[in-house]
């Protein structure tokens, strides 16, 4: 497979050649949950209700993601930035940190979620009913934790070593596999919600697989070794999480905000709206998977060429990853306000639901276009190692706007679910273009600091 120059050739097309094979796993990857959803809310009889009760378990899912976010967002951007200035025992202590603390946290999270699985759904906000489902399903998903960490944790390692293609293949294997063992298990095995789960399962275990056997491999520029205790540094794990905590809050924050929702749209709407959220919420993840992978793939780039002191392709990079998002985001937002049924029914055939569903839908990506300003701004402060500044505006956003608003618009201002789907766009607009400006006025100068500083040593 050819590896990605960093060092070399023109800034669009090192991002293209990251970002499209990266684009290309992660339309994969939404395979793994929310092909289950499609095939879910087609179980005849149950369907509805069986998909309300899985969205149920999507803040456990997203506390998972957190967390690898923490390890492979937060050790990625740092072993880029090492290869940028040369340090290759560095960044190779770096790649295997990272690695056993996916392992470590992956085994703990299986534990935990086996032994608190039922409480936690309840406070979620399951009712008895959506628990028939809920636990099931959450039960056997949590036993594919160690996998998804694996293939998803050591993913940007791979993508940041250059090989771009091996990283789409690692996520294809298991998202074409889950595709077909979805309805193998849900409707010839007829083990409806079960089925999903171990269809998703088997899946992720054949993506870490192949993860593992490129990594451990010679075609591995770094391949991973497993460290002992004693071989473990703090000081490089405190650097790691410190890095990944934008990632983990940001996730994390998701979790919270998804707990309010179902809390909120149970009280006013019941498991109806529970089941709408798990629509929009879908179709959300569908959508901004374009503007992920742009971003993912732009950072290694940026992150190499600030590691090599490489001012202008830093901006250049920053540059084509915000005009693309800009151009992609305003024709998505089109269409959603002119087709929203067409969307819709890629996640339910259930009829009866849609005219509840659309004007949740207009309320909720009224302002999509935003959420391009929180993805640039964000990404450059994780690329370029500012962990204060990601951390924050990752808070920022969820924690001080969405949370509240989940509340206090239903509530305090008598706004019903719409309250809850105004959350969103009021935070997009807000939090996004706070901290797309603080980007900004931080980065392009520290950018022009570092420029003259580079034109001053080659004077001298």
């Amino acid at each position: 497979m050819k590896q990605v120059d960093f060092a070399h050739g023109r800034t669009l097309s090192n991002i293209l050649a990251t970002a499209v094979p990266m684009l290309a796993a992660q339309i994969l990857n939404l395979l793994y949950n929310i092909v289950d959803r499609i095939y879910i809310a087609r179980i005849p009889g149950v369907g509805t209700a069986a998909l309300g009760a899985v969205g149920l378990c999507f803040p456990v899912i997203l506390l998972i993601t957190a967390f690898t976010n923490l390890y492979g967002s937060g050790g990625s951007p740092l072993f880029a930035i090492a290869r940028g200035q040369g340090d290759e025992e560095e960044a190779k202590r770096i790649q295997d940190t990272s690695f056993f603390l996916l392992l470590l946290t992956g085994v703990v999270l299986t534990v935990l979620g086996e032994l608190i699985g039922r409480p936690t759904l309840r406070a979620f906000g399951a009712s008895e009913n959506a628990l028939t489902y809920a636990l099931p399903y959450l039960r056997i998903y949590l036993l594919g934790t160690l996998f998804s960490m694996i293939a998803t944790g050591m993913n940007p390692f791979i993508n940041a070593q250059g090989f771009s293609t091996i990283g789409m293949l690692t996520v294809t294997i298991g998202a074409v596999a889950n595709f077909l063992l979805d309805p193998l298990f849900i409707f010839v095995l007829h083990m409806d919600v079960q089925g999903a789960a171990v269809a998703t399962v088997l899946s992720q275990a054949l993506s870490a697989a192949f993860s593992l056997s490129f990594l451990l491999g010679k075609r591995s520029s770094y391949p991973v070794k497993l460290l002992r205790w004693k071989q473990l540094s703090l000081a490089r794990v405190r650097r790691i999480t410190g890095l990944g905590f934008a990632g983990f809050i940001m996730q994390f924050t998701n979790t919270l905000v998804s707990i309010s929702c179902n809390r909120v749209l149970g009280h006013f709407g019941g498991d109806l709206y529970i089941s709408i959220m798990t629509i929009v919420s879908s179709a959300r993840q569908m959508i901004e998977t374009p503007i992920h992978s742009l971003a993912e793939g732009s950072s290694p780039v940026i992150s190499y060429n600030y590691g090599a002191r490489k001012p202008r392709k830093v901006r250049e990079a920053t540059a084509i990853m915000f005009l693309i998002a800009l151009g992609y985001s305003l024709l998505v937002w089109g269409f959603i306000r002119l087709f929203p049924e067409k969307v819709i029914s890629i996640f339910s055939s259930d009829k009866t639901i849609l005219e509840d569903t659309i004007p949740a839908f207009h309320l909720y990506f009224s302002a999509f276009l935003c959420m391009v300003f929180q993805y640039t701004g964000q990404n450059v402060f994780k690329s370029l190692g500012l962990k204060y500044q990601a951390i924050f505006f990752s808070l920022f956003r969820k924690v001080a706007i969405v949370v509240p608003l989940t509340y206090l618009l239903p509530y305090t201002f008598h706004m019903g679910t719409n309250g809850v789907f105004l959350a969103e766009p009021i935070s997009n607009a807000v939090g996004g273009l706070a901290c797309f400006i603080t980007m900004l006025i931080q980065v392009l100068p520290m950018l022009k600091k570092m420029e003259k500083d580079e034109e001053k040593g080659s004077v001298d």
